[in-house]
Formats: C-alpha cells, sequence, structure tokens
C-alpha cells in the first residue's frame, strides 16, 4: 500500500470519527457551535470510484405545443371505380292517378275474318296450344293438337279371299346341313321280290385263316343229289377266328 491509499483511509477514518461526534453531541449534548475553519486538505485526490447504476427513469415529461399545420398536398389521383353495390329494395307504389277523361270514339273498324292456320299435331301427352296471328281485318288462328294415346287393338277381321298364286321366285342359296336327326324305328320286312338274274362271277376274295376245327357232328342220312346250281358269287373273307 503506498502513501496515497494511506491518507485516503485516514480521511475516512476522521469523516467517520467527525460524524460520530456530531451523533453523540445530537445526542447528549447541547447545540452544535459555528463551524470551524477548514483543515487543510487531506492528500492528494484519490482515484475515481467504478460508475453506479444507470437510476430508473424519470417520468415523461408534458406534451409539447401542436406545429403548425403544413401546406396541403397536391391531389392524388383518381381511384378505380369501385363495384356496383346490391340493387336496393323495390320501392313502394305510387298512388294511382286520377282517371283521365274519356276520349273520342274511334271510327268503325273492318269487321275481323278469322281462318285456320297451321294445324299441327303434338307430340302425346303434351298441351294443346292456339295461337292468332295476321294483321287486321284478315286473322289466321293456328292450333296444336297432341296425339292421343294409342287405342286398344280391334278385334280380328274376317280373312280375306286367297289372292292369285305370284311367280316362283328365284331359288335361295342352299343352307347349312342341319343335324341328323334321329334314326326312326325299324319298319316291316317287305315282301321278298322277285329273284333278279344271276350276276357275274366275282373276283376270288383272298383266302381266309384257317379257324380252329370244330366238334365232329353226326353222320346223317345221304340225300338225293340235287341239280347243279350256277355257281355264286365269292363271298368276302370272314374274320379270323378265336
Amino acid at each position: 500500500m503506498n502513501k496515497c491509499d494511506n491518507s485516503y483511509e485516514e480521511a475516512i477514518n476522521k469523516i467517520k470519527d467527525f460524524n460520530r461526534h456530531r451523533i453523540i453531541s445530537y445526542c447528549c449534548f447541547g447545540p452544535t457551535g459555528p463551524t470551524g475553519p477548514t483543515g487543510p486538505s487531506g492528500g492528494a485526490t484519490g482515484a475515481t470510484g467504478p460508475t453506479g447504476a444507470t437510476g430508473p427513469t424519470g417520468p415523461t415529461g408534458a406534451t409539447g405545443a401542436t406545429g403548425p399545420t403544413g401546406a396541403t398536398g397536391a391531389t392524388g389521383p383518381t381511384g378505380a371505380t369501385g363495384a356496383t353495390g346490391p340493387t336496393g329494395a323495390t320501392g313502394a307504389t305510387g298512388p294511382t292517378g286520377a282517371t283521365g277523361a274519356t276520349g273520342p270514339t274511334g271510327a268503325t273498324g273492318a269487321a275481323p275474318s278469322l281462318s285456320i292456320g297451321n294445324v299441327t299435331t303434338g307430340n302425346p301427352g303434351t298441351e294443346a296450344q292456339a295461337s292468332i296471328t295476321g294483321t287486321s281485318p284478315n286473322f289466321f288462328i293456328n292450333l296444336t293438337i297432341p296425339q292421343g294415346a294409342t287405342g286398344p287393338t280391334g278385334a280380328t277381321g274376317p280373312t280375306g279371299l286367297t289372292g292369285p298364286t305370284g311367280a316362283t321366285g328365284p331359288t335361295g342359296p342352299t343352307g347349312p346341313t342341319g343335324a341328323t336327326g334321329p334314326t326312326g324305328d325299324t319298319g316291316a320286312t317287305g315282301l321278298t321280290g322277285d329273284a333278279g338274274a344271276t350276276g357275274p362271277t366275282g373276283p376270288t376274295g383272298d383266302t381266309g385263316a384257317t379257324g380252329p376245327t370244330g366238334p365232329t357232328g353226326d353222320t346223317g342220312a345221304t340225300g338225293p343229289t340235287g341239280p347243279t346250281g350256277p355257281t355264286g358269287p365269292t363271298g368276302p373273307t370272314g374274320p379270323t377266328g378265336p
């Protein structure tokens, strides 16, 4: 600690001691006497202490007087036309005006003539319509009459006379062959026809395989020798026996 620090502490101690004596004098003694002469300087000024914390913000000052009004600015461009607002409600019907004076009687016009114009058949179930066209005195009435519903079928009339047979038309193309029908029942055996003439001898067929030897039958009685008949055609070779 240097000399300046010692002087600073001594000055602090003197101040504390002085304040202590003042408190005692106020408490225990009579009124304070006049201030004595200023003592000698306590030494060199100490170093500046650290900056204290920022104090609270003071109250807001009164509002200043209103400044003069500025000059009027130039007129801005005209804005776009806004959308049309909704139509207002229909106002109440005004009172009926007084009846006007009767006009003079007009000249007698020509007698009108009404004739039938176009008559059209409408679709079933639609309304009938009528309209008048033309100019005075010639008028036409046009009608649209819906078609009526179909009535019930009438009774069958008598069969007319048979007309003459028409000419035979050309033969149409042959249709596809139909499916084979079922086989009919076997008819009765017809009468045996007369024996036909003997046909020519046919070619000799192939020799068939020899069948198994059958059992020997009983020897029959020898019949009379008949006349030799014509040689018949050789039949087809029979199937081979088991």
